[in-house]
């Protein structure tokens, strides 16, 4: 299985965007520093939606270009299931376009939230462990 490695801030950062965005979808982007996921991107969700959402495109373009400056590689897109367990829907499949990056889920549906990571590529799911530093 593949394996994502992320800091035990980005995932704290993560849980807290899900949380503070309930009863909506929360979502944004994940940046590389060489191989550990270093530094999270909240976005707004435009749909303000439980069930899917949308990026807010000046603030996609803002938070990659922060990306660069910094030297770092955006990889990963993360949304929050509000209602349902971290896995990709049928809509997320669907919606998975870019092949290389890497799609995190943070489930906040029960008390203790649950983060699983993905690779979405031609509608076919790939789990990635999670290793939290």
């Amino acid at each position: 299985m593949p394996k994502i490695r992320i800091s035990k801030a980005v995932i704290q950062a993560m849980i807290d965007h899900a949380r503070a965005e309930l009863p909506y979808e929360a979502c944004g982007y994940l940046a590389l520093e060489g191989d550990t996921f270093t530094r999270h991107y909240p976005l707004t969700n435009l749909d303000r939606s439980h069930e899917h959402f949308t990026m807010e495109p000046r603030e996609q373009f803002a938070a990659i270009g922060d990306m660069r400056t910094r030297g770092l590689k955006p990889a990963a897109v993360y949304h929050s299931h509000p209602d349902t367990p971290a896995r990709p829907s049928e809509e997320d499949i669907r919606l998975a376009h870019d092949p290389d990056i890497s799609y995190v889920i943070v489930s906040v549906a029960t008390a203790q939230p649950v983060i699983k990571s993905f690779r979405i590529r031609k509608g076919e799911v790939t789990p990635e462990e999670i290793e939290i530093l």
